[in-house]
């Protein structure tokens, strides 16, 4: 079966700052991969690049076999979408939810509107009375909730994810992660998601690279992660960090802190 995603020596660079250096990876349907790293690593720059919001860097990028080009075509907008970090900042504050989620079927030409943005709100657990309200009468997890569900509108095959519950109180991001999960579960999506806590990315993700510096330093298993089964010495240390910092309570796995 072929790759859904296949990254070979991207590169990616902003003035003189070179910000990706030469990266490789794969994700296999079905998947997902987790980019790990402190601020400033490249790992969301990556993210951009993939998703289309960033055309200037070099090197191969493929979705489910079709090369990627710095000018991407509908079709791609409609397989691949992406979850921002800020809910409030993503969403436009003057459109009100039934507007946002009927604009990815307008522009991909898709039927049955009325129907589509009625299953994708219960598919995130929010009421239809949440239709015609605007994104400041929401919560921030009703917000990440509706940023979900407007990425899920077109169908598509693979959901980049950069720092999906970041913004959110702790309180929420428990029920966000389960949400991320459960849907994958039952659409058998491809997740890439990038974030700096390594319990929320083993949480979701098979496999987990490792960015430092904007290089791949290491590529391992979520469980060889939570065992400590780890070479470089950059990711020995993030683990060490993350060990004494528990994943949100109430998620369905316990995560990195178990030890598991």
């Amino acid at each position: 079966m072929a790759d859904m995603i296949d990254v070979a020596a991207l590169f990616v660079r902003f003035g003189s700052t070179q910000a990706v250096k030469g990266i490789s990876f794969r994700v296999a349907p079905g998947e997902n991969f987790g980019l790990v790293g402190e601020s400033g690593s490249g790992k969301s720059t990556v993210l951009r690049a993939l998703s289309g919001l960033n055309a200037d860097w070099t090197g191969h990028m493929a979705i489910a076999g079709t090369p990627l080009t710095p000018r991407r075509s509908r079709d791609f907008y409609r397989r691949v979408q992406m979850v921002f970090q800020d809910p409030y900042g993503s969403l436009h504050p003057r459109q009100t939810v039934d507007r946002l989620l009927s604009e990815p079927l307008l522009v991909h030409r898709m039927d049955n509107i009325e129907t589509r943005i009625r299953r994708g709100l219960a598919e995130v657990a929010l009421p239809d009375s949440m239709r015609f309200r605007y994104p400041h009468q929401l919560s921030g997890g009703q917000r990440q909730r509706v940023a979900i569900a407007r990425a899920l509108m077109s169908e598509p095959d693979v959901v980049l994810l950069d720092e999906p519950t970041s913004a959110l109180d702790v309180s929420v991001q428990a029920e966000v992660l389960n949400l991320l999960a459960d849907l994958q579960q039952a659409r058998r999506l491809t997740y890439v998601l990038v974030s700096h806590n390594l319990a929320v990315v083993g949480h979701l993700c098979q496999r987990i690279g490792v960015m430092q510096g904007g290089e791949l330093v290491e590529t391992l298993t979520a469980e060889d992660l939570r065992a400590g089964r780890v070479k470089h010495p950059h990711t020995a240390a993030l683990r060490e960090l993350s060990v004494e910092l528990e994943e949100p309570e109430g998620a369905h796995d316990p995560g990195l802190a178990s030890g598991r």
